[in-house]
């Protein structure tokens, strides 16, 4: 017997008030009557818009930024004030890690051999094809140096003006919080496996001064410390400050929390780990701004992370997609998982359009005095999920594009909402949505 299917309903309490083609993004920030906009990788070498929101229902461009070299992009834009800070961070690349792998891939090759590899001996050992060598060979020779942030001023949003550039290490920034005092910075740097905190004082916008690191024990191997997982599995995503304390993703390490009432000295204070079982990283960490049933909670949200193509999202079928999690952490040294919050591939036409993504990646960052936490889902869209019950996330809203120009599927990637209650999301394709939420607040 057929079973009739039954029509995806693509929107629920949340209307479209506009919509624009602007280049993929992967942050947006709002702050006052504009919209700050981080781009992803692109051919243009677009790093930031800025857009003018105080009519939501017609969006202007007000000025963009755009790179100096081929070789970064600056996909995220914070804004506290007057200042803005933006991330430097390579592309996206194989070859790059694999440069870095060519050193020891030679000796140990030495070593076995009691020769010189061959170029294809030494492919092989990297796993590579040997026609790729000649790239990672360049990338090693000429490594990447760009990595790091920049703060602008844009007390003109017509007219940025860059005041400082500093440099970091590694592959550069990923992700960070600030506020008008300090900049909690995700990246990598020399002597350290994977991204860590770097916190840097920006009161002097101009000259940012380090102030203290943090970073897991494992991941200090200049420092002799050894990790005990493979690669940069377990690393700092980001950390978001919340009165003496940052809430920390930490990928497939799960979530720390950091005491810095001592910015100078920040000490591990709380931690969970969820991985294994669940196979995707966790992406942000934060406390909720209000005691829910007299008890602290937390939320923490995974990135689906690794089916991005059709072979990959079969080869992945019954095991769970990245998902929403919901914490008790009134006692720090005794976290407690609550809850998850999961959606159905059935829940959108998309959840399977390759090469894709379908699961969790995102909230809103900046959440106020309720218990309403928006989500990305990427082919899922935004969803809005009301944790009042903690134990029990009820979605209250969602709202699912269609594809953005060239894209198989949307791609839903990071939300913001202003003091409006007014919604912006930012799709990896070309598409920036400005909605309405029409339900419980």
């Amino acid at each position: 017997m057929d079973i009739p299917q039954q029509p995806i309903q693509l929107a629920h309490n949340v209307k479209r008030l506009a919509q624009m083609e602007l280049t993929g993004a992967g942050q947006v920030y709002v702050q006052g009557q504009y919209a700050y906009i981080g781009h992803l990788q692109n051919k243009e070498r677009l790093g930031t818009t800025i857009l003018d929101i105080a009519d939501p229902r017609k969006p202007r461009i007000v000025s963009q930024i755009r790179l100096d070299d081929d070789s970064s992009h600056s996909h995220k834009a914070r804004v506290v004030g007057n200042i803005m800070i933006v991330n430097n961070e390579q592309n996206a690349s194989g070859h790059g890690r694999k440069a870095e792998q060519l050193p020891s891939a030679r000796t140990d090759l030495r070593q076995v051999l009691g020769r010189e590899p061959t170029p294809r001996e030494l492919a092989q050992k990297l796993s590579i094809s040997e026609a790729d060598l000649p790239a990672v060979e360049a990338a090693e020779r000429h490594p990447y140096e760009q990595g790091g942030f920049k703060i602008y001023d844009v007390s003109d949003r017509s007219k940025p003006k860059l005041i400082a550039f500093q440099k970091t290490g590694g592959k550069g920034v990923h992700r960070y919080d600030m506020d008008e005092n300090y900049a909690y910075i995700s990246t990598e740097m020399p002597g350290y496996l994977g991204a860590m905190l770097v916190i840097y004082d920006i009161r002097n916008p101009s000259r940012p001064e380090e102030v203290s690191r943090w970073w897991m024990p494992g991941q200090h191997t200049a420092g002799g410390e050894e990790p005990t997982w493979p690669g940069r599995r377990n690393r700092l995503h980001h950390a978001l400050r919340s009165g003496d304390h940052l809430w920390a993703g930490c990928w497939m390490a799960g979530v720390r929390v950091i005491d810095v009432s001592d910015i100078r000295k920040p000490r591990t204070v709380g931690e969970y780990n969820y991985h294994p079982p669940f196979p995707e990283p966790t992406h942000t960490f934060r406390e909720m701004p209000v005691r829910i049933g007299g008890r602290r909670i937390a939320v923490a949200i995974d990135e689906e992370d690794h089916a991005h193509g059709t072979q990959e999202m079969a080869r992945r079928r019954g095991r769970p997609h990245g998902c929403l999690w919901i914490f008790d952490v009134t006692d720090f040294a005794s976290i407690k998982p609550l809850s998850i919050f999961q959606v159905s591939e059935a829940d959108s036409p998309w959840s399977r359009a390759a090469p894709g993504r379908f699961g969790a990646h995102q909230f809103w960052e900046r959440m106020k005095d309720d218990t309403l936490v928006y989500c990305t889902w990427f082919a899922g869209g935004l969803r809005i999920v009301d944790i009042a019950d903690p134990s029990a996330p009820q979605e209250v809203g969602w709202f699912i594009p269609e594809p953005a120009r060239g894209m198989a599927g949307p791609q839903t990637n990071d939300v913001d909402v202003d003091d409006r209650g007014v919604i912006y999301v930012v799709d990896r394709g070309p598409r920036f949505d400005i909605l309405e939420f029409n339900g419980k607040r």
